[in-house]
């Protein structure tokens, strides 16, 4: 049989508040739910497990938390009587969906989760869309039940008027409100019956991006530029390495190691997908390997010098490294592309968008699929569909050219 008690946690929040909780104990392991309640130490009844009369709401606090409480042997009950022999973080799960989860103390667990998957990146990002959406409400708790349509209608608002973000970007903070929802609901069962997404609510739609590549007299333009520093000449070099194989991402192309080389073509893992990719080394690619190979003293060497002097095993430090290098890459290809006249804006994204513009539709789109190792040829044919003008193209001339 498991035990239910109130206690009130050691750790206090950044006001040097003390969340009242609750343990749920069975087979000796405990878990542990939140009430959202926070008091001063002093008020709280360590032997009568309950708030101290001195503290002005102490009936209601008291009452919410007895409340609590009978739900959860409610739900200890029912799982006894129908013979379910379950963990106390399973019970808590079940007990949870009866109360009013702050969808905050979700956020944490499902940042912790990224972190825990190594998703650096992403949890990097995330973690300031959250910190944004918190500046919006002016508050650091929200419950899932105030997580309405009007709010997130307002949010929206908020960040393309007066943060002056895309609509693509502020689609993507919608959709993590929407991830973080569904895994509260799966996880710990928080009741839908409010849930603010689908038809008639909140819908997430992407709006079409913008897909522009340079053309071949543009990347000749980068490929014969002169006078430029070091730094630039690097950012180049990467920016033309990445275009020679199909548009490498930047985050893969420079943790590219001399042992990826073998007999005349590139292996290396993706680290987006994990896909294994294996492409020929084309004589342009040829020049800008060897021009770094002289720095080379090993096959356990980088290729390109950018992560230089970087733990590689430390992964979290690596995936801020690739972030900064990245910025810096396209800093200074921006200032070689104005050198050059070129007036597209340039970065190292940019050179995945330039193979695609330059391939038109001269490519079998099978090949395509395998080129830009995408998994679905879906995604390839929505990809490619930003480069291939031709027929519109000559659809409208046609019509006007009488």
């Amino acid at each position: 049989m498991a035990t239910i008690q109130s206690f009130l946690m050691k750790k206090p929040n950044s006001a040097g508040l003390f969340p009242i909780a609750i343990r749920i104990t069975k087979d000796r392991r405990s878990s542990y739910l939140f009430t959202g309640q926070y008091i001063e130490s002093k008020f709280w009844d360590d032997k009568f497990k309950r708030v101290k009369k001195s503290h002005p709401n102490s009936k209601r606090l008291n009452s919410l938390v007895a409340k609590k409480i009978a739900e959860a042997n409610d739900r200890l009950i029912d799982n006894e009587n129908q013979n379910n022999s379950q963990s106390a973080k399973k019970i808590k799960k079940k007990i949870i969906g009866k109360t009013k989860m702050d969808f905050f103390e979700a956020s944490k667990l499902f940042l912790s989760n990224l972190l825990k998957r190594k998703k650096f990146n992403q949890h990097y990002n995330q973690e300031k869309r959250l910190d944004i959406f918190k500046t919006f409400l002016g508050r650091k708790k929200l419950f899932f039940t105030d997580l309405d349509v009007t709010l997130l209608k307002d949010f929206k608002a908020y960040l393309l008027y007066d943060r002056k973000v895309a609509e693509r970007t502020a689609i993507n903070y919608l959709m993590l409100i929407r991830t973080i929802y569904n895994f509260a609901r799966k996880e710990y069962h928080v009741d839908d019956g409010n849930y603010p997404f689908g038809k008639g609510k909140i819908q997430i739609k992407f709006p079409e991006s913008e897909k522009i590549g340079l053309n071949r007299e543009e990347v000749l333009l980068l490929e014969t530029a002169n006078n430029l520093t070091k730094a630039q000449l690097h950012a180049v070099y990467a920016w033309l390495t990445s275009f020679y194989f199909a548009g490498v991402r930047v985050a893969d192309l420079i943790k590219l190691k001399w042992k990826d080389f073998k007999d005349g073509r590139l292996y290396y893992r993706m680290g987006k997908n994990r896909k294994l990719v294996s492409l020929v080394v084309p004589d342009k690619a040829k020049e800008i390997l060897a021009y770094f190979a002289a720095q080379k003293t090993g096959k356990d060497d980088l290729v390109f010098p950018f992560l230089k002097g970087t733990d590689l095993k430390d992964e979290k430090r690596v995936a801020t490294r690739v972030k900064t290098i990245t910025r810096n890459l396209n800093r200074r290809l921006e200032i070689v592309g104005e050198k050059l006249g070129i007036e597209k804006k340039i970065s190292m994204h940019i050179a995945r968008h330039s193979f695609g513009n330059i391939s038109g539709d001269k490519i079998p789109i099978q090949m395509l699929q395998k080129l830009y190792r995408h998994s679905s040829i879906t995604t390839t044919v929505n990809y490619q569909s930003n480069f291939m003008h031709k027929e519109t193209d000559d659809a409208l001339e046609k019509v006007i050219n009488f």
